[in-house]
């Protein structure tokens, strides 16, 4: 990272530090993925908190940026399924924080599954959870009761800023295949599966390319909102597939299987993408690519899967498409993680009911003002 993107981050942070300090200081847990622009978040939240251990996202982890965190505080490998387990990761916050008044920084919604266990048998006291992933947003609100309060920032206006990135690559990809091939966006057809946060933004860049937008979403507010912002809203998911030059699969549940990929025409494009904060475990479930398709490689990012005269084309081999990263540091990123210290800071100052919350207004317009100040105005 350059070291004026470091001494950018490590000033924001600083500040973030400052005006989310909580008058408890709470014992943390962490569960965040270590990219190289990690470590400034990191500290910020050490500096606010004793923070008793980092549990990195699985998949891609940035070397240098574990050695750094490592240095500083305990890295845990510690699977989702494990913490699943009430036993073993009610032995795991005895081991890192027996006694303490904690907050659990979630992604994913890796503590949901122990969380009575943990409320109800820990030695200290969980104070609550901060949720910054959408499928652990949906695993929080899908409960009946919970045992504590929990904060999400999953659906806050501060993650569109990445989501519009998400986007960008995906659409970016698909326009460099078409035009490659002497076509253009303009009147294709794109499905998109699910619209959630990210489902959302890629709807509406794909629309302001001039392309015909289908949306095929079970929960009924949303599809209200798709069909208000001029999308068709389709029940028969099968059909739709059947005419789509585009399908962007937005949510694990909704996800490929493999025998819809005869379904596509000839030259679909395909692309599953993932939300901001979101852990590589918690991802929208990969489409399930079928066998007895050979693959050879298109363009960068895109391969090209044929069989039978049948042939479509999946963006990364169908993996999820985060935020294009290079050798700068994403400041992007960086308003959700502020919005995760503002979530500690209000459950550490107690008086939250045990239910879902989001931080209070007057915070994320505190921290969009302080992101602006620090990485866009000179």
């Amino acid at each position: 990272m350059e070291t004026r993107d470091r001494a950018r981050l490590d000033a924001y942070f600083a500040r973030i530090s400052w005006e989310f300090a909580p008058s408890l200081v709470p014992s943390s847990l962490l569960v965040t993925q270590l990219r190289p622009e990690s470590p400034a978040f990191v500290r910020a939240v050490g500096t606010v908190s004793r923070l008793r251990g980092v549990l990195p996202g699985p998949g891609p982890v940035d070397g240098a940026a574990q050695r750094e965190v490592g240095r500083l505080f305990a890295v845990d490998e510690l699977s989702r399924e494990r913490l699943a387990d009430p036993g073993t990761a009610l032995t795991y916050l005895e081991t890192r924080a027996a006694g303490e008044p904690v907050v659990l920084l979630d992604a994913g919604g890796c503590f949901a599954p122990s969380l009575d266990a943990l409320c109800e048998r820990f030695s200290g006291s969980v104070l609550g959870v901060v949720e910054a992933g959408e499928s652990g947003h949906r695993r929080y609100a899908d409960r009946e009761k919970l045992p504590c309060p929990v904060v999400s920032v999953a659906r806050s206006p501060l993650c569109e800023p990445e989501d519009f990135l998400i986007g960008q690559s995906v659409v970016s990809s698909a326009e460099v295949l078409l035009r490659g091939r002497g076509e253009t966006p303009q009147g294709r057809r794109a499905l998109v599966l699910g619209l959630g946060t990210a489902g959302s933004a890629i709807a509406r860049l794909l629309h302001a390319k001039g392309m015909h937008v289908t949306v095929y979403e079970p929960d009924p507010e949303r599809r209200a909102e798709a069909s208000a912002r001029g999308f068709d809203v389709v029940r028969d998911r099968e059909a739709a597939l059947r005419s789509a030059g585009l399908v962007v699969c937005a949510t694990g549940a909704l996800s490929l299987r493999g025998e819809d990929f005869a379904a596509l025409p000839d030259g679909a494009f395909v692309a599953t993408v993932t939300g901001p904060a979101e852990e590589p475990a918690n991802e929208p479930e990969p489409p399930r690519l079928p066998d007895g398709y050979s693959r050879y490689t298109a363009t960068r990012h895109v391969t090209r899967y044929e069989a039978d005269g049948h042939y479509f084309y999946a963006h990364n081999a169908a993996a999820a498409v985060e935020v294009p990263r290079g050798a700068d540091a994403d400041p992007h990123l960086s308003l959700v993680q502020a919005e995760i210290m503002a979530g500690m800071h209000a459950l550490a100052d107690g008086g939250l009911p045990a239910a879902l919350h989001e931080p209070p207004t007057t915070a994320r317009s505190k921290i969009a003002a302080l992101w602006l100040h620090y990485f866009t105005e000179r």
